[in-house]
């Protein structure tokens, strides 16, 4: 018999992607093929691997997807009799009006192993977000969940609209604003009194969440004034009402803010996730690139470093980048089963700040000391002069082509064998530099996060005078003390920088700084 994959049936939940389930991710982590709705994120695909190939099928509500439902069958059953594990990625819960039992019913008939992940279902997570409970004792004891995209004019489709209306105390349309008049006509003449409370929710639970609150008989009128469209979750009921007091992700500190994101490609998806979590939208323009060295006698450094690998009695990480350069000259990948060779048996692993410890330990590396007060090179260098001896001590401190040499300049002076030596270097990307500039004149951009002097230098590089001068009408953050002296030195001075140089603390104190605007 021939060699049959097997499928998982994944629910990406309502739109936010640190809302997919742990399992949903693991699932993803261990796909060879995802098939995917065009209303999954970026973030959810960069779960998968990258030798995952990834389809989009293009179904996006009630609109006309790219593929037909058959296709998408075909396909999930071709990739997995070729024996691969497909991800088929759903937008909220695949079994909510997902059509998810049609593909795993495609799956059984052609004997194909596969396991059901649920998600979270916009259904209630919308609600959540715009501070609606489904249920509530002091309003309601009952829910029903329909979906709007059947036309209410079509008999042999109809959905009793009238019946539903006054059978539960909640009800909740999903795609349902292409229909919405005929909908609310149809539940008012089953009974449902024009004053009950209503809502429409746009783009729930993300950062550009929309909410819309009137009565039932206001609420076509009122979505058209507002603006709303689809995708919306439609609420009508008494606990409608309790979101003025409830309501708190659109009171969030940085809510619909947009915040430009210039650190690499490969390590954006932390700060973005980080702003998603304060209401603020992350607008990606990666302003450095990062490669291994290049040039024959950087290679030759790098390649002998990692056969006296085994010789260092200590090993210094600045960042978490160095980490990951460091594993990558070995011949590994950072994780628990990666191939970095085991360092010397009494070797010592320094740490710049809690995410270089993250990833050092997330390599198979012990960490045995961490920076700690402003966690940056003077004060690891302080924390280590005490703790290194001159004697017997040999040091190794994997850096970009254009880091710092505090630690190195400083331990040498105490006499320690420091080995500083380039194993990666920081690269400007290509950017669309028009859109940043427009994105800068035209107000879009709230604030400016900085993570290294190398953003700071290649962003002001991209831009004209006049961008240059709308820049500096923005709330800028810098991660550290370093990238807030090259910000002053450049003449766009920090507005905020973090306590310790990690993303967590430079997201927290631009948020802090929003509040006090």
């Amino acid at each position: 018999m021939a060699n049959r994959g097997r499928v998982v049936l994944v629910g990406a939940g309502p739109g936010d992607p640190d809302l997919i389930t742990v399992r949903g991710a693991k699932a993803l982590s261990s796909a060879d093929v995802v098939l995917y709705d065009q209303l999954a994120t970026g973030d959810l695909l960069d779960l998968a691997p990258a030798r995952a190939e990834r389809i989009n099928v293009g179904k996006r509500g009630h609109e006309e997807p790219t593929r037909t439902q058959e296709e998408i069958n075909a396909l999930i059953v071709e990739h997995a009799l070729a024996g691969r594990v497909v991800v088929r990625l759903k937008g909220g819960d695949p079994f909510v009006f997902g059509r998810g039992g049609e593909e795993v019913s495609a799956c059984a008939e052609a004997g194909i192993p596969f396991e059901i992940v649920p998600g979270i279902t916009s259904a209630i997570a919308v609600p959540c977000y715009a501070g609606i409970p489904v249920t509530d004792r002091r309003h309601a004891a009952s829910f029903a969940v329909v979906t709007g995209h059947k036309d209410p004019s079509r008999p042999a489709e109809q959905t009793r609209w009238r019946e539903l209306g006054s059978a539960v105390d909640t009800l909740i349309v999903l795609m349902g604003m292409r229909n919405l008049s005929r909908l609310v006509t149809e539940i008012i003449a089953g009974g449902k009194s024009p004053d009950t409370p209503a809502a429409a929710v746009m783009h729930g639970t993300l950062p550009e969440q929309r909410s819309c609150v009137s009565t039932l008989g206001g609420l076509c009128e009122a979505v058209e004034l507002a603006g709303i469209g689809a995708p919306s979750a439609i609420i009508i009921g008494d606990v409608v009402s309790l979101r003025e007091g409830l309501s708190w992700w659109e009171r969030r500190t940085m809510f619909g803010q947009s915040v430009l994101v210039t650190r690499a490609m490969e390590q954006s998806a932390e700060i973005a996730g980080a702003l998603r979590a304060v209401g603020a939208i992350p607008v990606i323009h990666p302003m450095i690139e990062l490669a291994p060295i290049e040039g024959s006698k950087e290679n030759a450094a790098v390649e002998a470093a990692i056969a006296a690998l085994q010789s260092y009695s200590s090993i210094v990480f600045t960042s978490s980048n160095a980490v990951r350069f460091l594993v990558r000259a070995c011949g590994g990948e950072t994780g628990p089963e990666s191939g970095v060779p085991d360092l010397a048996p009494r070797a010592r692993v320094f740490c710049i700040g809690d995410a270089t410890a993250r990833a050092a330990l997330d390599a198979g590396l012990p960490v045995h000391l961490i920076a700690s007060g402003r966690s940056d090179a003077e004060a690891l260098l302080a924390q280590l002069l005490p703790a290194l001896s001159p004697d017997g001590e040999r040091v190794l401190i994997p850096r970009s082509r254009i880091g710092r040499t505090v630690i190195a300049n400083g331990l040498r002076r105490a006499g320690v064998s420091v080995d500083s030596i380039a194993f990666y270097e920081n690269r400007r990307p290509e950017i669309d530099t028009a859109l940043l500039r427009e994105q800068l004149l035209s107000g879009e951009l709230s604030a400016l996060t900085f993570t290294s002097p190398s953003t700071v230098d290649h962003f002001l590089e991209s831009l004209d005078e006049e961008s240059r001068r709308a820049a500096g009408k923005c709330m800028i953050a810098a991660i550290g003390r370093t990238t807030a002296r090259r910000l002053e030195a450049q003449g766009l001075p920090a507005t905020v920088v973090a306590a310790k140089p990690d993303v967590s603390s430079l997201v927290e104190a631009l948020s802090e700084a929003a509040a006090d605007e």
